[in-house]
């Protein structure tokens, strides 16, 4: 089966003003929507980011993987980094880290990749899960992923959600978050409030869910010396702590002397990272991502990596729709040294989906899709409204600290903060 067109739609979609350490979340946000069409009639799907710089590199590898067998993984690479030139992406909302040339091909090769996924599955009639080794779960759990947030944007009115700027409005979340979708595991999006506050919500929360596991991000907000504190404050309270502090040397240091593990989606984000990182004892989960990490075989092969050197292995989400969504529960389902559940933004953004089924959750967890390929399908109707909405909505970039300081002039972005 050879690819015969690759069609690139950018979306958008509303977003809850959601905090974190660098500013809130804007009114919308920005994904991308990849068809690989063959010639044998069969179409793949892929889900990726939608910031302008992200995107341009998308439409540029697109035209080159004309003409190539949707089974060659390494030729298709290869073309995308071809097109790409050498050019090295940037984290320029500040909560992804730094990137580097090779993680950069692997981020707009992964889309293409899950999309060829899609189209052999459906070729052979089997789910995805199949192709990458079988199913050792049938279900995916996920965590309720809770953030401090407004009631509402200014000048519009309150969402469903309400505010959450204390503990006792994280713990309101918490509990209509798992009343819902019936998470057994909780996150809470820190780096927004003081590091005594963001303690006394998790302290919160285990007082109202004794026997969920507990975990909390600042997004490297805190110095070593503040993460090293709060981890041992926190010692018998959470699962793991993400992130405290920055670069791979802070946490390098908080790990030397800390009680919990340590997770990252920000210091450890590339191949050229792990070597590093298990020198400096940095980390003891790794957060994998197949858009971060070139997609579905190579989060494969991330995984085989973290199981030789004793590293634990979780999933992280940013705001996603359910294409992202099938992805990550085939490849979590095949991947047996998953050890935690997963993270999902998909409660915050389903409203909006491009499916023409969107997904959901039962006990917490969500069934591995069984239809052919990611089992999923669009919604032609649902993708030109998402499309429309990115047209009018007048943002190419995401930048929540640009849209905090539109509300909050004298806000600055610190790292660390405390």
């Amino acid at each position: 089966m050879r690819i015969t067109d690759v069609v690139v739609t950018p979306i958008a979609f509303p977003d809850p003003p959601l905090l974190n350490s660098v500013g809130v979340h804007e009114p919308w946000v920005l994904r991308t929507v990849v068809e690989v069409r063959t010639d044998a009639g069969l179409t793949g799907l892929g889900e990726t980011y939608g910031d302008i710089g992200h995107l341009n590199r998308v439409r540029a590898a697109a035209p080159a993987l004309t003409g190539l067998d949707v089974h060659d993984l390494n030729g298709i690479r290869a073309r995308v980094s071809t097109a790409l030139g050498g050019e090295a992406g940037s984290d320029r909302h500040g909560l992804t880290g730094r990137l580097t040339v090779e993680s950069t091909v692997d981020r707009v090769f992964s889309p293409f990749e899950v999309a060829t996924w899609d189209v052999r599955g459906k070729a052979l009639d089997r789910p995805v899960v199949d192709l990458l080794g079988g199913a050792v779960r049938d279900a995916v759990p996920y965590s309720a992923y809770l953030f401090y947030k407004w009631a509402g944007h200014p000048g519009a009115e309150p969402d469903e959600w309400g505010a959450a700027l204390d503990a006792d409005g994280v713990v309101a979340q918490a509990r209509e978050l798992t009343r819902r979708h019936g998470f057994r595991s909780i996150k809470l999006k820190g780096g927004v409030l003081p590091p005594d506050e963001e303690v006394a919500a998790i302290r919160a929360l285990r007082e109202a869910f004794p026997g969920h596991p507990l975990r909390l991000d600042p997004n490297a907000a805190w110095s070593p010396a503040t993460g090293l504190e709060v981890a041992r404050e926190l010692d018998g309270v959470l699962e793991y702590l993400e992130d405290p502090s920055p670069e791979i040397e802070g946490m390098a240091e908080v790990a030397a002397g800390s009680p919990l593990p340590l997770a990252t989606n920000m210091c450890t984000i590339a191949f050229e990272h792990l070597a590093p990182s298990v020198a400096a004892g940095a980390v003891q989960v790794v957060l994998s991502d197949h858009h971060y990490w070139g997609g579905l075989a190579r989060s494969k092969e991330l995984a085989a990596i973290c199981r030789a050197f004793g590293i634990g292995l979780s999933m992280h989400s940013n705001s996603h729709l359910g294409i992202s969504l099938a992805a990550l529960t085939h490849l979590a389902a095949a991947t047996p040294n998953l050890d935690y559940a997963c993270d999902t933004h998909y409660p915050w953004n389903s409203a909006w989906d491009v499916l023409a089924e969107p997904l959901s959750f039962v006990d917490g967890s969500l069934p591995v899709p069984t239809g052919p390929g990611l089992g999923v399908e669009l919604d032609r109707d649902k993708l030109a409204a998402r499309a429309e909405d990115y047209r009018r909505c007048g943002i190419v970039q995401r930048d929540d600290t640009g849209y905090m300081r539109s509300i909050d002039p004298g806000y600055e972005r610190r790292r660390p903060r405390w």
